[in-house]
């Protein structure tokens, strides 16, 4: 009867802990209906953009707005391909932001593993350097970049698209401070074993260090797929044209310039970015956390 009586005065302390997690599920309410207006007014434009790309360009500016799909994306695109050749745009700039990101990132794997691995004379005066250049403005370097380009002979080619990008200031810090952190004694192990330096940065430091390149390469990537100042400046047939430049060129066809060609050509040039954040994503999330994650 004693353990009976003692069993049934424990046993009511179980609604008030019920009780507790109701109001705390409650308590969070408020910050899930912020996360969630924010995150619909992130997406609108998008989806703005995409039904707009789905109708015509009279269906567009109509009121009340149209917020479901419309019928003219074939249309669209259609008259889109004929006016700048989309296919041979797209593989354009497909061609060009893969082989500057993949270029880039070996650039950066490169320089960031002789600043964080490696003491040699003048180390500390070069990476200061290079922290300077984060500053100076892009645009303040167009001048000299098209000098240079037109005195070597490559103005309105691949090599004037992808050369300037393959070295990137602030891709090389992140990787400096990334390999900062991976102790010396990994490395060390495999030099023992009787790895060479090229063995060890590719055997052993890029596994560890692919969150990181992942992330990296998503970012690059998208700098390079929407860059638009120096790819007009220095092309000049259409033939070369990346997609930016391809669909800027529409506004000057005619008067009435036709926005439901621009947003379905602008539409298009997202799929590219998102095939690629969605295949990286997990890879780009651990990256951004692996500084947090440290130490």
């Amino acid at each position: 009867m004693t353990l009976t009586t003692r069993a049934t005065r424990v046993a009511p302390p179980a609604p008030a802990a019920s009780g507790k997690g109701l109001r705390d599920r409650m308590r969070g309410w408020p910050t899930t209906l912020l996360l969630a207006a924010v995150t619909g007014v992130s997406v609108a434009p998008f989806y703005w953009l995409v039904i707009s790309a789905t109708h015509s360009d009279a269906d567009i500016f109509s009121w009340p707005p149209k917020l479901l799909p419309g019928s003219h994306l074939g249309e669209n695109l259609s008259h889109l391909n004929a006016k700048i050749g989309l296919g041979r745009v797209l593989l354009n700039s497909l061609l060009v932001a893969g082989v500057q990101t993949l270029g880039a990132l070996v650039v950066a794997l490169l320089a960031g593993y002789a600043f964080a691995k490696f003491r040699f004379p003048g180390r500390t005066v070069l990476f200061v350097i290079l922290l300077s250049t984060l500053v100076v403005p892009d645009q303040v370097l167009l001048v000299p970049l098209f000098k240079m380009m037109m005195s070597f002979g490559l103005m309105d080619s691949y090599q004037a698209l992808i050369l300037p990008g393959l070295c990137v200031p602030f891709a090389i810090f992140l990787m400096r401070q990334a390999l900062a952190g991976m102790p010396d004694e990994l490395l060390d192990a495999a030099r023992v074993d009787g790895a060479g330096e090229l063995r060890v940065l590719f055997g052993v430091v890029v596994p560890v260090m692919r969150p990181v390149l992942a992330a990296l390469g998503i970012f690059l990537f998208l700098g390079s797929w929407n860059s638009f100042v120096w790819p007009l400046i220095a092309l000049r047939s259409s033939d070369m044209h990346t997609l930016p430049v391809a669909l800027a060129t529409l506004h000057g066809m005619k008067s009435n310039t036709d926005y439901g060609l621009i947003l379905a050509g602008t539409a298009l040039s997202t799929l590219p970015m998102m095939v690629l954040f969605l295949a990286l994503q997990r890879q780009f999330i651990s990256g951004l956390l692996a500084g947090a994650t440290k130490g």
